[in-house]
């Protein structure tokens, strides 16, 4: 399975994708960090702030107002891991950390786009907006079928200027029309709701440097996520859940994110939660429904531990 996934709950939709041996595609950043040297700059998020002519700097600099947005400079683990909003000067020289920048705490919609690119020039665009939880969680996703023309021209003219000899999958996040961050990889969370086909066409753009897809049965899908809190030991679903509920009208795919036989900690995690499952849907309601049946399940197995807490606390 070239197309190289790291999450085993996510090889369920590349392993069946017919793809040349020598061939690697990566799904997550360590290995596109391996593979594309030449472009590593933009995953320091001081660069991207530099590209476009936004403010910032490594903590000890200090900001000449508040608030701002502070998260490391590096983070190829994502989920979030160590961003925060610093109100006040105050918090500031309380707060700042090796490594951490600071910049501005951008207004507007938060987009995850995902772009294909050849030699620099935009050739396929899907966006994604979140409904955003306390915590650096998320609710569920929407995959958008409509374009983000703003977004589309803005972000295609940074890459023909930065990326132009790059081909290759990107996604994009933007707050207001802004990049925040990029990632040599398309999102590995829905790759399912693109359509039929379109995995395929991933594999020949990275075989023969050239986008052919009929975009012809895009429609807006949905990736609910269940989280559950953190300091527990959660057991193992058993299979029959899961199958039942992907014989559910709407429902797409479905993702137990952690690994039951390790410990906790060694999951990356946002602060608001342990994320436990996702459910990809063409029919939210049918998804919400399956995340409450997930969450049941979970909690039915009366095998839940608490190291750190007691249940009766949550």
């Amino acid at each position: 399975m070239p197309i190289v996934e790291k999450d085993p709950w996510r090889a369920q939709y590349f392993e069946n994708v017919p793809c040349p041996k020598d061939l690697f595609i990566p799904t997550d950043d360590e290995l596109a960090w391996q593979l594309y040297p030449q472009y590593r700059w933009i995953y320091n998020k001081m660069s991207i702030c530099e590209s476009q002519d936004l403010e910032y700097a490594p903590h000890d600099i200090l900001p000449p107002s508040f608030p701002v947005f502070s998260k490391p400079i590096y983070n190829l683990r994502g989920m979030g891991s160590g961003s925060k909003i610093i109100e006040s000067a105050e918090q500031y020289e309380r707060e700042q950390a090796p490594g951490h920048m600071w910049m501005p705490l951008l207004e507007g919609e938060h987009v995850s786009t995902d772009v294909i690119v050849v030699k620099g020039e935009p050739k396929w665009w899907r966006h994604t907006i979140g409904k955003a939880l306390e915590g650096g969680i998320f609710d569920y996703w929407t995959i958008l079928a409509e374009p983000r023309p703003v977004i589309e021209d803005y972000c295609g003219q940074w890459l023909r200027q930065h990326l132009k000899d790059y081909t290759g999958a990107l996604n994009l996040e933007t707050i207001g029309g802004k990049i925040i961050e990029a990632h040599l990889r398309f999102a590995d969370q829905w790759p399912d709701l693109y359509g039929p086909g379109w995995l395929d066409a991933i594999v020949e753009l990275y075989t023969h440097h050239r986008w052919h897809y009929r975009d012809e049965q895009r429609r807006t899908g949905y990736s609910v996520v269940l989280f559950g809190a953190h300091g527990l030991h959660y057991p193992q679903l058993n299979h029959k859940t899961v199958d039942e509920i992907l014989t559910e009208p709407g429902i797409s795919s479905l993702q137990i994110t952690f690994l039951p036989d390790k410990p906790p900690e060694v999951h990356a995690m946002p602060p608001g939660g342990f994320r436990l499952a996702i459910v990809n849907c063409w029919d939210l309601e049918a998804g919400l429904a399956a995340r409450e049946r997930l969450a049941l399940a979970f909690w039915s197995t009366q095998e839940i531990r608490a190291d750190r807490i007691s249940i009766e606390q949550l």
